[in-house]
């Protein structure tokens, strides 16, 4: 529970590249990453209630992932599944063929270099707050201070000018 949860609570992005089967606690590693990728030939299965347990620690990724309704199924049932389905059912981002999927994994750590390191790990946790709370007036506060205060530092004014400027931010210069 806490190795799942450290994953989870990074500050940085984290990428799930999946090319085989994640069963069981694969299965949590996967949803417990921001992105996740997969190859057509992975499988999924939730298997813990086919040895006598239940999927206890991965439970609130799962279900955060796939849906209450959908980890009903596949939490009961235990029966596997393939990429596809866990692209429609919200656990996957992306499904492509084997042979690319370096590529794919590759064009997407791509975008998330591309970034301000600060600005990734506060909106992580803008992510976190905003999907678990309701949207009233103390949220509207809540997301106002967020942007407020990362337009104050350093990162954020260097953003903000290169934006203005029509040139690249300082973060992506030294690439």
């Amino acid at each position: 529970a806490n190795m799942l949860h450290k994953l989870y609570s990074l500050p940085k992005p984290t990428v799930a590249r999946v090319h085989g089967p994640a069963f069981a606690g694969g299965i949590g590693m996967v949803s417990v990453c921001d992105i996740a990728v997969a190859s057509t030939e992975a499988h999924f299965k939730v298997s813990e209630v086919l040895i006598g347990l239940t999927p206890a620690t991965i439970s609130p990724y799962l279900l955060n992932a796939m849906g209450e309704r959908e980890a009903r199924r596949y939490f009961l049932t235990a029966e596997g599944f393939d990429a596809a389905e866990a692209l429609r059912i919200g656990l996957l981002h992306q499904v492509v063929p084997p042979e690319q999927l370096d590529d794919a994994i590759n064009t997407m750590t791509g975008h998330l270099l591309k970034g301000g390191p600060a600005a990734l790990a506060v909106t992580k946790d803008l992510i976190d707050t905003v999907s678990r709370g309701p949207l009233d007036d103390r949220m509207l506060v809540d997301t106002a201070t967020y942007i407020a205060k990362i337009r104050t530092t350093d990162e954020g004014r260097e953003g903000i000018r290169s934006f203005l400027e029509k040139r690249r931010p300082a973060w992506l210069q030294a690439k």
